[in-house]
Parts: C-alpha cells; structure tokens; sequence
C-alpha cells in the first residue's frame, strides 16, 4: 500500500489549497472526493479581495464580474449604496472556481482521485485533514468539530433575461429583513444573478417566504428562479477541537464561516495556509502533534469571528438602530478596508470609524 504525508478529504477551495500548498512544499499527498469536477456547490459566489490575497492560486481566470458598488437596503425601503475606490469582491461560480483550483492543486503533484469515499483510518497516511464541508463525516471520524453551530441559506440562479443587467451590474446588494442571523442578497455573474437569504437554522422553515420577499422587492416572479437549492452554514463556535494528534480540519468543515456575512472563502483560505504550515512541522519534527494549528486559527481569526458575532446578534436585536449605523459613511470606511484586506479585524480600526462600531459593538453584547 502506498504511503502518503497527507491524506485530504474534499477537494473544495479549503482542501484543494490545502493539497496544494502541501506539494509545492516537497510533501506527498493524497486528496479524494466522492463528487467528480466540476460540480455545483451552493455558494454566493463572492471573493472579497481580501480572500484573494490569502488563495495561493490566482483565481481571476474564474471571474465573472467584478464588484466596486454595495448595496445596504432596510426592510426592502431605504437604502444606501457605496462606491469602493476598487473592487472589493470578485464574483464566480464555485463549479468553475473548485475545478479551476483542484486542478491547480494536481498539477502541483498532488493526487486525486474523484468520485471516491474513503475510510480516513484505511489510508497510509502521516496526516489526515478534514475538507468535506458542512456535511462531511471526516470531522466525526477523527473525533473533532464538537460544538458546531448552523446556519442555513436558500439561493437560486435568476437569467439576465427576466432581470435587469443594468441595475446590478458591478453591484452587490444586501437586505437586511427582519430575517434572524442573516439577510438577503442579488450577486451579480456573467450571464445571470444569484438571488439568496440565510440565516439561524430556526429559520429552515421560513426561508421560502424570506426568498419570495426579496424577489418581490427587485421586480421577480420566486418561479423565475433556476437551480434552487438550500445548505447548511456551519459557524464555529471558541474552543471547538478542530485539530488533535495528527488530524485537523480545515475551511467548513472546521466551521470557519464568518458569522455574520456567511462568507467563508477568506477563512478557508487562511485555514488552508495555517494547516500546511502545522502539517509540514509535525512532518519536519519541528512539533509533536498538530494541535498548534488550532491555536493559530485562534490567533488569527478570533478577533473578526467576535467582532462579527456581535453584529450578528445587533441586527437580531436592534434592527433598527443597527441599520442606522451601518449605513453611515464612516461604517463603509471600516466594510472597505476589511473587504480589501487591508483590516484583519475592524478593532484595528482608528480615529473616527470606530465611533459607530463602538455603538454597534454595544448593541450585540
């Protein structure tokens, strides 16, 4: 039986980065995934360029709209819109993007093998990392992800036909609508907008009638949608085990999802970089185990997931004055430099901008 440095589960963005930086790195490795590429994943698609500058691999043969505008509307009424000096979130979809990069991650040297399930403890492997997502069994397997919470979205595919390509274009728009832990959305694509709500997992039941709102609120029949399709947002929670021994987990399946936005392409990417960094230690004998991995993602991430837990629970509470905030020019100043990257958390913001996040900061303890 041939033996492995690492074993990867899933080849989604988190693994496949993962695998990757592995191999450039001299390691051998394995990565399996039961789906075949390409294949479709639920996703809104969006890049923040901040994500961008973490992936290892440049994903801009994938774009298919560049977004320089955001958005922010209050109850499907009053809203405000904000021009970006440049771009702030690249949009693909993520069939082209996961192929895009698991081929990246092959031509690297790493192999894979798709349409294939495996037992993690019936491979030869010195490392085994969890990528298979929110509903993958790595995490249970290898007894880590204890302590995940869930989110969950509903989203479908509307064809420029029936919507106007001009109201949308370079734009993501953003609803917040009284729906708890989450919001709306019209993303942009080449030939299409992706149409979606999210929010706490109570809100399973409810997410069809949170859908038709938004559609009714940008001129949209709900039956004008395509391909529509729910998952699961799973939320990390401090202190959940998501590495010990010699496993780990990476991207969603470690619950590295930004509370607040549901984004998780940023935090996968970081977890991808983090992990390789862990795994080639414990391979050099620089470590005993993997478990620094964890404290890593912690120094890195835990300053913005709780800063983003406190929005999320300002919008559930305080509607109202959270939008006001929100809203407000000195608000985006901190949006802005978060979604470029040039902020890792908006506590290293100064001067003026971090009156209104104070405010906010107070709304959700």
């Amino acid at each position: 039986m041939k033996h492995y440095d690492a074993l990867v589960v899933g080849g989604g963005p988190a693994g496949s980065t993962t695998a990757y930086r592995l191999a450039d790195a001299g390691a051998s490795v394995l990565l399996v995934d039961k789906a075949r590429f390409p294949r479709d994943k639920p996703c809104g698609g969006g890049l923040t360029m901040r994500a961008v500058r973490q992936c290892p691999v440049d994903p801009a043969p994938v774009v298919e709209e560049e977004i320089d505008v955001v958005e922010l509307r209050f109850r499907f009424g009053t809203g405000v819109a904000r021009q970006a000096r440049e771009p702030v979130i690249w949009m693909t979809q993520r069939r082209h993007l996961d192929a895009f990069l698991l081929d990246a991650a092959r031509e690297r040297g790493v192999e894979v093998r798709e349409g294939t399930s495996v037992d993690v403890k019936r491979i030869a492997a010195d490392v085994i990392v969890g990528a298979d997502g929110a509903n993958g069994t790595t995490a249970r397997a290898v007894g880590l992800g204890a302590g995940i919470v869930h989110g969950v979205a509903y989203e479908g595919n509307v064809p420029y036909g029936g919507l106007d390509r001009g109201r949308y274009a370079r734009r993501a728009v953003v609803e917040l609508a009284d729906i708890q832990g989450g919001y709306g959305w019209v993303f942009p694509k080449g030939d299409h907008a992706n149409i979606g709500v999210g929010g706490w997992q109570s809100e399973g039941p409810r997410l069809k009638d949170h859908l038709r709102r938004v559609c009714e609120a940008h001129g949209l029949e709900p039956e004008a949608l395509e391909s529509l399709r729910g998952h699961r947002l799973p939320l990390r929670l401090p202190g959940t085990p998501i590495a010990a021994g010699r496993a780990l987990l990476v991207g969603d399946a470690a619950g590295l999802i930004d509370p607040v936005s549901g984004d998780g392409m940023y935090e996968c990417f970081v977890s991808s970089r983090l992990a390789a960094d862990a795994i080639l230690d414990l391979l050099a004998g620089r470590a005993g185990s993997l478990a620094p991995y964890q404290a890593a993602i912690e120094a890195e991430l835990a300053s913005l997931h709780r800063a983003s837990w406190l929005l999320k629970r300002a919008l559930d509470r305080w509607p109202r004055a959270s939008w006001r905030l929100a809203r407000t020019a000195l608000v985006w100043r901190t949006v802005e430099r978060l979604l470029r990257g040039e902020l890792e958390s908006p506590d290293e913001q100064r001067g003026l901008a971090r009156l209104p996040l104070r405010g906010l900061a107070l709304l959700g303890r």
